[in-house]
């Protein structure tokens, strides 16, 4: 199950250390069972994960071994609830890969990746194992089974028959090969990213070169270079940083420059370049779905996602675009005219151009942008509103734990309680980017949530983001993008903090990828309600409420650019399924190749430099190989699914409960189509997302 194939996606590594004194080869004897932070060092890990395999390893024996015939409980099951030290190590190492590295951890990930594929693979291509798999998957449906039984060991016949236990010894062996090499290059691949954006900065000694930039920008860009011991306002690919030169310098030249270092990282053939490994996972991906009977990978991996195959994605992506591209063009056009209209002169609009005259031309429209509304967006208001909200809809209550160790200074760990008082899950908080933590914005899992011997286990996640840092002045005041994100990544949290399901595999998150962002994407929406503004946005110095004339701004600009931000997401989605719908061994120029796949919805000129493959980690190094599609998929039904707050009040706790009971709390016990429906009463429609983004077909 998920569980087992872990070890393909992250493919992680360690180093060496005295048994005695490894925290992994301990009971953790802290608050909740949480990883005691403090105690583990990087030498740890390599010993663990040895110890780790070997045990697991004994356990699947053991279930082999076993001369009783197959059953529910000592097949599936057992295997369910093998592996714990393995899980417990991994989830540590891998998390703190993505938000707590360095140069050491990566290099320990690189060595220890052969032996995680490897043992993988002993698991999945093991016949005996699935003999005795198979036979539980015959009877499943005469054995008396409780349906989540009967999903699991489906899920599990699944999983092992994706994974080559269905092939022929030879083809095995072809499999374990194409497998390890895989995850060899899709690891090499995420680390050439990281180090590739932790290498570029741009220092500005010359006051005059921060022309436009707000006083947040500059004074962010002064304590980044004076945390590096530099004088002047230093800039980097961190999003906060990004974003704030491209939205508001005035110079075009510097934005040019960034945005350059931006969108042609990995790609320009030094070090860290990515267009071999592009090519590399391609093809063994179209590799091994060929193996495995398939015709190409989106095939293999579309029939077991709620779209079912290539021909549904398509019509999602190829409707919304019919819908949203005349709009966007219009966009584009104006915003165009904008630009000739500032400078005086003809000027025709490059990429790197985009937000900065967008946001001109909204804060022209609407007297609204970034710096009109940060202040209201304090950091810790906007944690109580967002805390506030899980309060508000399904009676949860946050209490900071400072006897949780952390893994950083800056993270903070909570106790949730549900409303009866009982203890939920732990949640750990992760705000602001540095060195050694990769960009974006996640949430992730240290354990999962599930039912052993009577006792419901409960779960810690963590919530991660690269937000605006708090300065000497000022405290970390977000822009609505940020809240934004703070929302969506508190949505998925909470699917895997309510979740209620008996098998850690089933538990939260654990979902097919174009359901996961349901409950994630449906959090947004609360942030473009005035009666939820009205909660926590307050002013960081006066703690006077946002004024309700700009609270009306930020709801009437709220479908500003929607038709541009669409087709920029499609483009995505497009990109992604045309290198996952390749039936041929690619051997041709991944530039040239993105910019046809792309070319349908491109508003801006092509950049010829510039190259999206070469560092988009969501599909060539994470989950989300043709699967970005999933965003927009998920837009549909959160959109339908807002309809029925929007119907019954937004903080309506009935309509709470029905989402709570039907969506979060079931994991992937049941087909997600069945859970929406349930909770909807009908089939989702896109007209919802349609309406609320001004949109007729």
């Amino acid at each position: 199950m998920k569980k087992i194939f872990i070890f393909l996606l992250f493919m992680t590594t360690i180093a060496t250390g005295k048994a005695g004194d490894n925290p992994f080869l301990r009971p953790f004897d802290t608050p909740h069972g949480t990883a005691p932070f403090g105690l583990i060092k990087t030498e740890h890990y390599e010993p663990a994960f040895e110890q780790a395999i070997r045990e697991h390893q004994q356990e699947i024996d053991r279930i082999v071994a076993d001369t009783a015939p197959a059953t529910f409980r000592n097949t599936i099951e057992a295997m369910e609830f093998s592996g714990q030290l393995l899980t417990r190590v991994s989830s540590v190492f891998f998390n703190l890969l993505s938000a707590e590295s360095n140069d050491e951890m990566m290099a320990v990930s690189q060595r220890l990746s052969p032996k995680l594929s490897k043992h993988s693979n002993n698991i999945n291509l093991n016949e005996k194992l699935f003999e005795r798999i198979k036979a539980v998957y015959d009877a499943r449906l005469t054995s008396g089974l409780t349906p989540e039984q009967i999903r699991l060991t489906e899920e599990y016949y699944d999983n092992f028959e994706d994974s080559g236990a269905t092939l022929s010894p030879e083809k095995k062996q072809v499999y374990r090969q194409l497998s390890e090499e895989l995850s060899k290059a899709t690891l090499e691949y995420g680390q050439n990213n990281l180090k590739e954006t932790n290498a570029f900065e741009m220092l500005l000694t010359n006051e005059a070169d921060l022309a436009g930039l707000p006083e947040s920008v500059r004074e962010a860009a002064a304590s980044k270079a004076k945390s590096k011991s530099k004088e002047g306002w230093l800039f980097d690919l961190s999003a906060p940083s990004y974003i704030g030169l491209m939205k508001y310098s005035t110079r075009r030249d510097l934005r040019r420059k960034l945005y350059m270092a931006y969108n042609t990282k990995s790609v320009n053939g030094g070090e860290f370049d990515n267009k071999r490994l592009v090519q590399q996972i391609v093809n063994l991906r179209l590799q091994i779905a060929n193996l495995l009977g398939y015709k190409n990978y989106a095939d293999y991996v579309l029939k077991n996602r709620m779209a079912k195959n290539q021909q549904s994605v398509f019509t999602l992506l190829d409707q919304l675009a019919a819908a949203y591209g005349p709009v966007a063009k219009q966009e584009v056009s104006e915003v165009q005219a904008f630009a000739a209209e500032t400078e005086g002169a003809a000027i025709d609009i490059q990429p790197w151009d985009w937000s900065f005259y967008a946001d001109k031309l909204k804060h022209k429209r609407y007297d609204l942008n970034d710096e009109r509304v940060r202040p209201y967006f304090e950091l810790e208001n906007v944690k109580k509103g967002v805390f506030g909200l899980a309060t508000d809809l399904y009676g949860l209550t946050f209490v900071k734990n400072d006897a949780i160790a952390v893994y950083h200074p800056e993270v903070e760990a909570f106790d949730v309680m549900d409303e009866n008082g009982a203890f939920l899950a732990v949640l750990y908080t992760d705000f602001h980017p540095r060195d050694g933590k990769r960009s974006g914005a996640w949430m992730t899992s240290y354990k999962e949530q599930y039912i052993k011997d009577g006792a419901d286990s409960r779960p810690q996640v963590s919530i991660v983001m690269n937000f605006t840092r708090p300065t000497e002045t000022k405290p970390a005041l977000l822009t609505f993008d940020e809240v934004e994100t703070f929302l969506h990544e508190f949505g998925h949290a909470l699917h895997g903090m309510l979740a209620k399901s008996t098998y850690p595999s089933l538990s939260g998150t654990n979902v097919y990828r174009d359901f996961v962002e349901l409950p994630s994407q449906l959090m947004e929406n609360w942030l473009v309600e005035k009666e939820y503004l009205d909660r926590f946005a307050f002013h960081y110095q006066t703690g006077e409420k946002m004024p309700q004339e700009l609270v009306q701004k930020i709801i009437d600009a709220s479908n500003y650019t929607t038709g541009y931000l669409c087709l920029r997401q499609l483009s995505f989605g497009y990109l992604d399924m045309a290198w996952y719908t390749l039936e041929k061994p690619f051997d041709g120029d991944v530039r040239a190749f993105e910019q046809t796949a792309m070319q349908r919805v491109q508003l801006m000129p092509v950049v010829p430099e510039a190259c999206m493959s070469t560092a988009f980690g969501h599909i060539f190094s994470g989950g989300y190989a043709a699967g970005y599609y999933s965003y927009k998929w998920s837009e549909v039904l959160d959109a339908d699914a807002f309809s029925v707050f929007k119907k019954n009040g937004i903080f309506d706790r009935k309509t709470a409960r029905s989402f709570r009971t039907n969506i979060l709390e079931k994991g992937n016990t049941e087909d997600p189509s069945k859970l929406y429906l349930r909770f909807r009463g009908q089939e989702p429609s896109i007209d919802a997302l349609l309406e609320r983004n001004g949109i007729r077909q």
